[in-house]
């Protein structure tokens, strides 16, 4: 054994190093004695303080224990059993082909970033930094910053008829946190519900979440009332202002049904997600089933990532009264999980005003982008779009003998993204409307836009017969 001397790594380092080398190597047997502290510094004329230091740090990791009065034994072997992978799957991974890259992906979970006010965003973020430094750093209220919160109670008074109060409001990071934190509020033994067609997503969270979940498929008009009642559905997830995928607007007829279905039983209640209802470009907002909610049964969700980005991850949601004391009992053992800067941040965004202009802008930029998109598809008769009069995704319906995948696999063989209905409906024997491509639009430049859908038309219009 040599050592180093003009290495940078100090000699007790490289000495337990080198030991440990052997150990795992098999050179030393298990419980074979090791050479002293005195004979092995006078050996290597190094300091007997370097060589216990080597064999302490041995010792902490049980390469080595000590016997008192004896000396320094090898500790036990315990192979680590090696994964049982053939070489084949070796060179499939090493073989992995890289991501499909596309010119244009007409994806629904992006917003234009052009539109993102970074100087004022940077603004702000200083003023928090010189002005909140301490209290951002130290830990805020579970259910997030409470003057973000009444700016959100506010807005929602303002612009979705919501009268509210900032106990009421839960801040969290996009919906994952929220359900999981409402399937424990609620209970698991409830039956939920969700639409099918649906946000996948939100599927995948309640299952994850271990309850016994149904579908619900839609009509003309949103979730079925009927098949609610048929189920015994405890707890239905909805998004009446603009159903995700299919873009219908819940009619107050259906609104009002749902309200009395909910209202039969005190173990019913409604989520209500209101994920892009800023984005409405025919008419007047429609007002949110909670602010319709005589009996406190609805829970309303929203986010930002469709006004800001998807990358801020932050959500809230608005508990009815009667359950602020089981979630306080809750919140004991959960923080907020979205960071103190960026709601900091967010609060003077609101409070001073630029939320609102921020969001009226994007939605000038989207509604010219939706009127491009009617003119462009008005010169293709065999299609039409449904659900573009609010959000940021519609259907482009194709005639029913298509063959939906195969009109997906034509478009993205031209690198362009998008999906088919199919791939949001989670009983396709059951619930499926016929083909359709869903579109997020909200991504691309209009001059991008332009063309990717006049690729798609192009293509749809080879398949009519």
């Amino acid at each position: 054994m040599q050592l180093n001397e003009k290495s940078k790594v100090p000699l007790y380092v490289e000495l337990y190093h080198q030991f440990k080398s052997m150990i795992q190597d098999g050179k030393y047997a298990e419980d074979q004695k090791l050479p002293s502290k005195r004979k092995l510094a006078t050996s290597l004329k190094i300091s007997p303080l370097t060589v216990d230091a080597a064999y302490q740090q041995l010792i902490a990791e049980g390469y080595v224990y000590s016997v008192e009065k004896s000396g320094y034994y090898v500790g036990k072997r315990v192979e680590l059993l090696k994964k049982k992978t053939s070489q084949t799957l070796l060179q499939d991974m090493d073989d992995v082909q890289e991501k499909v890259q596309y010119a244009y992906e007409l994806k629904t979970n992006v917003v234009d970033t052009t539109l993102f006010p970074n100087a004022t965003w940077a603004k702000l973020a200083r003023e928090v930094l010189s002005e909140n430094h301490h209290e951002m750093l130290n830990n805020l209220d579970p259910q997030g910053l409470q003057r973000l919160r009444r700016e959100i109670a506010r807005y929602l008074e303002l612009y979705r008829g919501m009268k509210v109060h900032e106990r009421q409001i839960v801040i969290g990071s996009g919906s994952t946190s929220l359900i999981g934190m409402l399937v424990e509020l609620l209970g698991r033994h409830k039956k939920y519900a969700i639409e099918d067609p649906g946000y996948s997503k939100i599927y995948h969270l309640f299952k994850g979440n271990d309850v016994d979940l149904s579908l619900i498929p839609l009509d003309d008009f949103g979730c079925s009332i009927e098949m609610l009642r048929q189920k015994k559905i405890d707890v239905i997830h909805i998004t009446p202002s603009h159903q995700f995928p299919m873009g219908i607007v819940m009619p107050i007829q259906r609104r009002n049904e749902l309200l009395n279905w909910v209202s039969e039983t005190s173990s019913r209640y409604i989520i209500e997600d209101d994920y892009d209802s800023e984005f409405r470009y025919q008419g007047k907002p429609i007002p949110a089933l909670q602010g319709l909610d005589i009996h406190d049964r609805v829970i309303y969700m929203n986010t930002f990532t469709k006004t800001l980005a998807p990358s801020f991850r932050m959500s809230y949601m608005v508990l009815p009264e009667h359950l602020l004391s089981p979630y306080l009992t809750m919140s004991s053992y959960h923080g907020c999980t979205v960071p103190n800067f960026e709601q900091f941040i967010l609060y003077k965004f609101m409070h001073e005003g630029y939320f609102e202009r921020h969001v009226n802008r994007m939605r000038n930029h989207y509604r010219e982008k939706i009127d491009k998109i009617i003119h462009l598809t008005s010169s293709c008769p065999k299609v039409s779009i449904e659900g573009y009069e609010a959000g940021l995704h519609f259907l482009i319906k194709l005639p029913s003998y298509m063959d939906e995948s195969n009109i997906v696999d034509q478009i993205r063989k031209e690198k362009i993204f998008v999906s088919g209905l199919k791939s949001y409906v989670q009983d396709l024997e059951r619930y499926y409307q016929g083909p359709a491509l869903v579109i997020g639009y909200s991504g691309l430049s209009s001059n991008d836009l332009e063309h990717a859908i006049q690729l798609i038309l192009k293509i749809i219009s080879k398949n009519i017969v």
